[in-house]
């Protein structure tokens, strides 16, 4: 079966830096879209991010262009959220998401709630 596990989330102050961590097991990693997405409290899901295992292409919502970074590591199967430049509405729990390739990995970001596969996710805490 398909597992997701985050990790890296905590409490930072405005303008600080996290990495998120997803390993990826139970599943052929390379046919696989790995999405990032968010949900803070009393408020609706939101995609952050996308990366395509096999080719590396990606995407990013507009509310974190510029500021995070996502990256992979196949030989580990494992996708990484470099959160750089943080803001209090940034404050999250923050979740890794699987979908089969080839969807491509802009929609994959603009459907919040349409992933085949979740992970539990990780609570990241932004401090003004």
């Amino acid at each position: 079966e398909v597992q997701l596990v985050e990790s890296g989330g905590g409490l930072v102050q405005a303008g600080g830096s996290l990495r998120l961590s997803c390993a990826a097991s139970g599943f052929t990693f390379d046919d696989y879209a790995i999405g990032w997405f968010r949900q803070a409290p009393g408020k609706e899901r939101e995609g952050v991010s996308c990366i395509n295992s096999l080719d590396g292409t990606t995407a990013y919502s507009e509310y974190v262009k510029g500021r995070f970074t996502i990256s992979k590591d196949n030989a580990k199967k494992m996708v990484y959220l470099q959160m750089n430049s943080l803001k209090p509405e940034d404050t999250a729990v923050y979740y890794c998401t699987a979908d089969l390739l080839p969807i491509p990995c802009t929609l994959v970001v603009g459907h919040p709630n349409g992933a085949e596969s979740w992970g539990k996710g990780t609570l990241v805490t932004v401090s003004s």
